[in-house]
């Protein structure tokens, strides 16, 4: 498992486990580093519970720790990780070819363990590609390679919700879930942790999906700022459409509907997250009254359309395509996207970065 796992859990406040503790009993061998340091590591507490030393080849630990906790251990230098559960089975790694053999579920997460380094590797690779393109030829490439680059967190975010999928009856999810909300945005996250499966209880999950609600909780206060326009008539903005014909924001805005003008752009990985969010409350509202126009920050042309086709957004598309010079930043001070501002029938600016849940829950007060 690539250390980046670790970088994902933050120190915090810890949901207490309620299970019992188990023996965990973990060696090594094959090892050719003797003398390096060892180190049993729990992610929940951020804490190294056990420590050791390679010595002729091999090493030992024996302790106690929470009942199905998520433990991993690092040989010191390696930047690779052996995850395992602490299910009160024995544990052997063989670091020679980094595996790690135990129990039948222990077992199975190593062999998943290996499958995400090896796609890892393939989207690695794929990013390597794109970087060693010269820059003076990047330009002229934009939408090539923003094609690449979007088919590739594709597959490597299908690769994670199918392991997850594939193991919705045990713990493995747990190993992988915290890549779910990045990849494919906290939508199918909630879809999956809306789920009774085992994985969805376990302590290191439950605190992820804490912090996640937390961070959610952090950006919109300290988006704050941005609300002195909630309350104000909106201002009106001209951008032209894909086939260069200009708009003016008032042909959608103040006529009658409820306007979501939404600031997004194809190269924003999270806007990509964010719009299944935004689909389903067209979906929803829009036989009811409800409008989304949404004004992008692309800055090449073919990208932004195809961003339009492959995210399936089929409402009002303006762009000037300016990127962060575009005219709508400078207007409604717009500091980083996903963002987007709610205009009521009568053109009054009434809520402002109304994200994930958040712009479902508005929409339903509104037209319940």
């Amino acid at each position: 498992m690539k250390n980046s796992f670790l970088f994902l859990a933050a120190a915090c406040t810890m949901i207490a486990c309620t299970s019992n503790n188990a023996n965990y009993n973990v060696t090594g061998n094959n090892a050719t580093q003797n003398g390096t340091a060892v180190y049993l590591f729990d992610p929940l507490s951020q804490t190294r519970i056990d420590s050791t030393v390679i010595d002729n080849g091999s090493f030992k630990m024996k302790g106690k720790a929470e009942k199905n906790a998520f433990l991993l251990v690092n040989i010191d230098g390696s930047q690779w990780w052996f995850p395992f559960f602490n299910d009160g089975e024995p544990v052997q790694i063989n670091v020679a070819d980094s595996t790690l053999s135990g129990s039948a579920l222990n077992n199975k997460l190593t062999e998943c363990d290996k499958r995400d380094r090896d796609a890892y590797a393939l989207y690695h690779r794929t990013i390597e590609e794109i970087n060693s393109v010269p820059e003076n030829e990047r330009g002229a490439r934009h939408a090539e390679l923003m094609a690449m680059y979007q088919t590739a967190l594709k597959k490597y975010a299908d690769f994670y919700i199918a392991m997850i999928e594939e193991n919705m009856d045990n713990l493995i999810p747990v190993a992988f879930i915290d890549r779910i909300p990045s990849l494919a945005g906290e939508h199918k996250f909630n879809q999956l942790m809306s789920s009774d499966a085992p994985f969805t209880k376990h302590p290191n999950v439950l605190n992820f999906k804490r912090r996640l609600e937390e961070d959610r909780a952090r950006m919109k206060e300290e988006m704050g700022k941005n609300q002195e326009i909630v309350g104000q008539k909106f201002i009106d903005i001209e951008e032209p459409d894909a086939d260069g014909v200009a708009h003016k924001l008032s042909e959608y805005a103040g006529n009658g509907k409820w306007v979501l003008v939404d600031f997004w752009a194809s190269w924003c990985g999270p806007c990509k997250n964010e719009m299944p969010y935004v689909v389903d409350a067209y979906k929803k509202y829009h036989d009811k009254g409800f409008e989304v126009v949404g004004l992008s920050f692309d800055k090449d042309k073919d990208a932004w359309l195809k961003a339009i086709t492959d995210w399936e957004m089929p409402w009002i598309h303006l762009s000037d395509l300016k990127q962060w010079q575009t005219a709508a930043r400078e207007v409604y001070n717009v500091m980083g996207i996903p963002d987007n501002i709610l205009i009521s029938p009568d053109g009054i600016i009434v809520a402002r970065g109304l994200r994930g849940q958040d712009l479902d829950d508005k929409l339903a007060e509104i037209f319940k």
